[in-house]
């Protein structure tokens, strides 16, 4: 048999899920923290040298104008001609500008004090000071006669800040556009990374979920590339190593027809009595089970039907066979709660085989004659099978739920088995000591709604997993 495979179309885009805009986010925070570092770094020193820059320009231009106005007080000496000159400039006109000449008042408008002049006709040296008005410059010229002058200009403080506010403005205007924009082109190349990522996460999460036609187009970083061509090649190999096992199991179980047919036919020829009935019967049913398992095995992955079924039903349809074979062996059996109908999430076949496999442990590990029973439970809305017998006990009974493990030469599937069909419907096994005197295995099968049909419908629930309380174990 073949098993094609259909490629659905590839994911390409994530949807914006759970996981994505985390993930986004936080590339984005990333981002704007390092951007943002980076900014204050350049924009706290440049700000302080451009509030400098202000400060000395302002200091400058103070100076620029006491010494243009040295010429005239070089060659004029009259109070007038000096006030003419003062009211030329800037500073004189906003009455910022003075002059002061020894043993003379001042000309102007003065603000710095006679002792601060007196220092610098006596050194010489130009001079700079605050004051309540804002910063003074003070300048030494040389007057008509050889003599000395100071020329005073004052500085309001809004004059050595002025233009640092904007400047400051437009840096942190800038530096926010940088974030800004590192953020934006950061976000668009985290988002086709998390659009990779993101889609290769939900391939295999449908991959896992049964979705075998699921592939994804490989993209984003060249790791990410990688993982998409590697996830591809890995669901083609699933694909074909589970084609490959399921023929292996429809083969094998096609091999079984020929000494089935072989039983048939012998217990055809024995004759009509209850033994020979129960061959045939038993033959019947092997028949149909090997049938049943060849075409679950060429089934589609995820077609089984499940649904629900009378657990009574079955359970006394069951026991009519055991017990023909516990009479033959003197076993005293019992049914317990099978007289009306109760539904179970089962198809009719787990649960004939889940019964089977139970009470045939019975049969297969106690003496001859040793007694047991099977019953149905209510327990809190939901439904207990519980196989009880007179036997030596079950010793370990976490090795005996464990698959392939068994003390005894068989397949040790049986209780296995048993166990996941009761989790896969919300249940629970458990192994003790029974009330006989031996082995108690009980098996609770997770409840079912109401339907408008009338028919009970599986209420979903995650499984319940515990451990058995008693430490005997077949």
């Amino acid at each position: 048999m073949t098993h094609a495979v259909r490629r659905q179309p590839a994911l390409e885009r994530s949807r914006a899920g759970p996981v994505g805009k985390p993930m986004r986010r936080t590339l984005a925070l990333v981002t704007a923290a390092v951007t943002s570092m980076v900014a204050i770094s350049f924009v706290v020193p440049l700000a302080l040298a451009v509030r400098q820059v202000a400060h000395d320009r302002a200091l400058r231009d103070a100076e620029r104008q006491a010494t243009a106005l040295a010429p005239v007080l070089e060659i004029a000496s009259s109070k007038e001609a000096i006030e003419r000159a003062i009211n030329a400039l800037p500073a004189g006109r906003d009455g910022r500008m003075a002059v002061h000449r020894a043993g003379d008042t001042a000309i102007g408008h003065a603000r710095a004090r006679p002792e601060d002049i007196r220092f610098v006709l006596d050194q010489l040296q130009p001079m700079s000071m605050d004051s309540a008005y804002g910063r003074l410059v003070l300048q030494p010229v040389e007057v008509a006669g050889g003599n000395a002058a100071v020329v005073e200009v004052a500085v309001p403080a809004s004059e050595t800040t002025r233009g640092v506010a904007a400047a400051w403005a437009l840096m942190v205007l800038t530096a926010a556009g940088l974030v800004g924009a590192s953020i934006f082109v950061a976000d668009r190349l985290a988002a086709r990374t998390v659009h990779a990522a993101s889609g290769l996460a939900e391939a295999a999460s449908r991959l896992g979920g049964g979705d075998l036609e699921i592939r994804v187009t490989p993209s984003g970083p060249t790791e990410l590339v990688a993982a998409g061509q590697a996830f591809n090649t890995m669901a083609d190999r699933v694909v074909k190593l589970m084609a490959a096992e399921r023929e292996l199991v429809a083969d094998l179980s096609h091999r079984l027809r020929t000494p089935l047919t072989a039983l048939r036919l012998d217990a055809e020829a024995v004759g009509v009595s209850p033994a020979a009935q129960r061959v045939r019967h038993a033959a019947q049913q092997l028949e149909r089970e090997i049938d049943a398992i060849i075409r679950a095995a060429r089934s589609p992955l995820g077609s089984g039907t499940g649904g629900a079924c009378d657990a009574a039903e079955i359970v006394r349809a069951r026991m009519r066979f055991w017990s023909a074979l516990a009479a033959d062996q003197r076993r005293q059996c019992q049914v317990v709660g099978a007289e009306t109908t109760v539904w179970v999430p089962l198809s009719r076949a787990d649960l004939i085989a889940i019964i089977d496999s139970l009470v045939g442990n019975v049969f297969r590990y106690t003496p001859v004659g040793c007694a047991f029973s099977v019953e149905l439970r209510p327990m809190d809305g939901d439904t207990a099978l519980i196989v009880e017998d007179g036997g030596p006990g079950i010793v370990d009974p976490e090795s005996a739920v464990r698959r392939g493990a068994s003390g005894a030469g068989s397949t040790g599937l049986g209780l296995d088995i048993a166990r996941r069909a009761a989790e896969a419907t919300g249940g629970t096994l458990r192994i003790g000591r029974s009330a006989l005197g031996g082995a108690r295995v009980m098996l609770r099968f997770g409840s079912l709604e109401p339907t408008s049909a009338g028919v009970p419908r599986r209420r979903l629930r995650p499984p319940i997993r515990q451990r058995p309380q008693s430490r005997r174990a077949r």
